[in-house]
């Protein structure tokens, strides 16, 4: 039996910090300008391991449970560096599947001031749910359009029926796009709905701009079926619900070096939390220090802490405890 098996995909992330940059303030936001059809200068340039799911999975081996994944990846070199990074960090890698002939994902991550710019390249490739082993949690974040067009949602469904194991679910760009609504088996069987506070809004379709009372937000997504939830929003910090109390709990202190990976390490840390024995808001304190961690250095997976680690960091901030929300 596995302790997590991590749905989703993964991607090889080509990032890019750069310095000749600027911003410019829209009504939609801030935009990133650079010099039309100008050669730009890079300080610094990897080539890294990312993806929602590959992040969880590498964290969560990193904290010390038996960790496997499903995904699909190309038969280039892409795919082969993908599959060779799980391995390297000693996830299970049964369950990934090659698609001869294709295409893995590929992002280029631009950094300027701490932020990241993305240009994402994702496959769509054809999904269908292995026979996975027993796994006492699942974790089923970002896939390709065709897997909430087609019967995989509902695979993952009967697995969950079956084998009772304990879903968190961290929906995706095409997850959101088709509408998390249109699934209310699955999220009747989440045991945890993980959303950033612009995520949760398009989910209720509130009005651009429009101030929602943070505690509605959380009772309103609460309903649509999950056990629990935290809804993610920045330097702002992270609100939990568990049916029973609403809190809020304070970002953990960090030296911003890259956001890169920020809400999959708070997300596995709140996971691995839960499957330690914690309680949510405990949970929620293991998701703060892991991302504190992972935003002081560069890409989504260095800064991803350890068991002992990650103790060490909750001790050191025992005074940030989540506190309620009114």
């Amino acid at each position: 039996m596995f302790d997590l098996i991590s749905i989703g995909d993964a991607a090889v992330d080509h990032f890019f910090k750069i310095r000749d940059a600027h911003l410019e303030q829209e009504k939609s936001g801030e935009q990133l300008c650079l010099k039309f059809g100008d050669k730009l200068p890079v300080e610094q340039y990897r080539q890294i391991l990312g993806g929602n799911n590959s992040n969880n999975a590498v964290g969560a081996k990193r904290l010390g449970l038996k960790v496997a994944i499903y995904l699909n990846i190309g038969s280039d070199l892409a795919g082969k560096f993908i599959l060779a990074e799980l391995k390297e960090e000693g996830v299970d890698s049964r369950y990934v599947v090659v698609n001869e002939g294709v295409d893995s994902n590929v992002s280029a991550l631009i950094s300027f001031r701490g932020e990241r710019t993305i240009l994402t390249y994702h496959q769509d490739f054809k999904y269908q749910l292995p026979d996975l082993d027993k796994s006492r949690w699942i974790y089923l974040s970002s896939m390709g359009r065709s897997a909430s067009e087609s019967n995989f949602f509902p695979q993952v469904e009967n697995y969950l029926e079956r084998t009772g194991a304990a879903l968190m679910f961290n929906p995706g760009t095409f997850e959101l796009q088709h509408g998390i609504k249109k699934f209310p088996r699955l999220l009747s069987l989440t045991k945890l709905l993980i959303v950033n506070k612009e995520e949760a809004e398009l989910i209720l379709k509130i009005e651009s701009g429009k101030r929602v009372e943070m505690k509605k937000l959380l009772k309103s997504l609460l309903e649509l079926g999950p056990k629990m939830l935290v809804v993610t929003d920045g330097v702002e910090g992270s609100y939990g619900y568990d049916g029973e109390e609403y809190y809020k709990l304070e970002i953990f202190p960090a030296k911003l070096v890259d956001m890169t990976g920020a809400g999959d390490s708070f997300a596995t840390g709140v996971l691995a939390g839960l499957f330690y024995g914690k309680d949510l808001k405990e949970a929620m304190r293991w998701g703060a220090a892991n991302g504190a961690s992972v935003v002081e250095q560069i890409g989504p997976q260095t800064g991803l802490l350890t068991y002992d680690i990650l103790q060490k960091k909750l001790k050191e901030n025992s005074k940030i405890t989540p506190r309620e929300l009114k």
